[in-house]
């Protein structure tokens, strides 16, 4: 139903005269009269009876003047949350891998808690692939996505793509172990990603240009079981440079060529300008 339609029935609930309202909202009576008479085609009755010299809601008009109420209370509650100008203030639903949540988000919902106490983030820990399936179902607003240096992914054009930071990435392994060239490797067992095969992609594109096909053996997600693994002895992984691993598990410098992780904020086109996503990508891009 037309917004300015309601607006006038409502008007004229209250007012009980054409004139009188077209007075109120600055157009004319017979507009309103017209704005009365298409409400009526569309819902099918009559709105509206003679009283007088004036008119009189119809027992019909009376209860769409009540839905009317609610209807423009929630448009006008839509435009200022679609308001750029606004203060942030809503849910936002927020997918990403733990790195980026601990790196970026959480200092960012820590600053969001003093400056925009109207925003609410909401956050489910995904690998890239996941994210990005939520992303594309409207199930989530922001996506917090990696790729790598020699393993770039390619992202869908629907979205719109914001650099974060780049970690550096190396070879884990015992830490008793001396430094040796990537091909040294070759017959070693090696553990990768359980959920993204971004990792596999870049082992495999190392092992390549080192001569050699990498056995995998095992697939973990979380990194501080690649560490008891790598401890352990039943295997080597590629893990991040800088991260405190456990101790005995060194994370050796891999050159030639240097791996860097990637980190990306993804938003469907043009959704960005929503205020409390807004706000959140301007902190995310500080962090």
């Amino acid at each position: 139903m037309d917004v300015r339609r309601l607006r006038m029935l409502l008007e004229l609930s209250r007012l009980g005269s054409m004139h009188e309202v077209a007075a109120e909202i600055g157009t004319s009576t017979s507009s309103v009269s017209q704005a009365v008479a298409a409400l009526a085609r569309e819902v099918g009755t009559a709105l509206v009876e003679p009283d007088g010299r004036r008119v009189r809601l119809t027992p019909a008009g009376h209860r769409l003047a009540e839905h009317a109420v609610t209807i423009l209370a929630a448009v006008e509650a839509a435009r200022l949350d679609l308001d750029p100008d606004a203060e942030p203030a809503g849910v936002l639903r927020v997918a990403g891998f733990a790195t980026a949540i601990r790196r970026s988000l959480m200092p960012a919902i820590d600053g969001l808690r003093h400056d925009h106490p109207g925003i609410e983030v909401r956050l489910r820990e995904h690998e890239p692939p996941e994210a990005l399936g939520l992303l594309a179902r409207d199930d989530v607003d922001l996506a917090l996505v990696y790729d790598y240096n020699i393993a770039p992914a390619s992202w869908s054009s629907d979205y719109d793509t914001l650099p974060l930071w780049e970690v550096t990435w190396g070879l884990g392994m015992p830490s008793h172990e001396p430094r040796a060239p990537f091909a040294t490797f070759a017959d070693r067992d090696w553990i990768v990603n359980s959920r993204h095969t971004a990792d596999e992609e870049v082992l495999r594109t190392l092992a390549s240009m080192a001569g050699f096909t990498p056995r995998v053996v095992h697939r973990v997600d979380a990194l501080e079981l690649v560490d008891d693994l790598v401890l352990a002895g039943h295997g080597l992984a590629l893990l991040p440079r800088g991260r405190t691993s456990r101790r005995g598990v060194a994370v050796r410098p891999l050159t030639d060529p240097t791996v860097r992780l990637r980190a990306f904020a993804m938003t469907r086109r043009g959704r960005d300008r929503w205020p409390p996503l807004r706000a959140v990508l301007n902190r995310l891009i500080r962090t």
